[in-house]
């Protein structure tokens, strides 16, 4: 495995664009950032029952908020 290279934020911010990610926010030097890509079905999955959250549960907040 390699090591990482050193590079700037700028270059890093402009490699994570390029692969879908988008910058939410800044907050002084810190970046958010969000990606467009769905959630694959096992981290939807992971995050549901970490929530203590159902799959129909999950629906019915999506369909709630969806008709909002």
């Amino acid at each position: 495995m390699s090591s990482l290279p050193q590079v700037s934020g700028r270059t890093t911010i402009a490699a994570l664009k390029k692969v879908g990610f988008v910058v939410l926010r800044q907050n002084g030097d810190h970046c958010f950032f969000n990606s467009r890509k769905p959630l694959k079905k096992g981290t939807l999955h992971n995050a549901l029952k970490n929530a203590g959250l159902s799959v129909d549960e999950f629906r019915d907040l999506i369909l709630a908020s969806a008709s909002r």
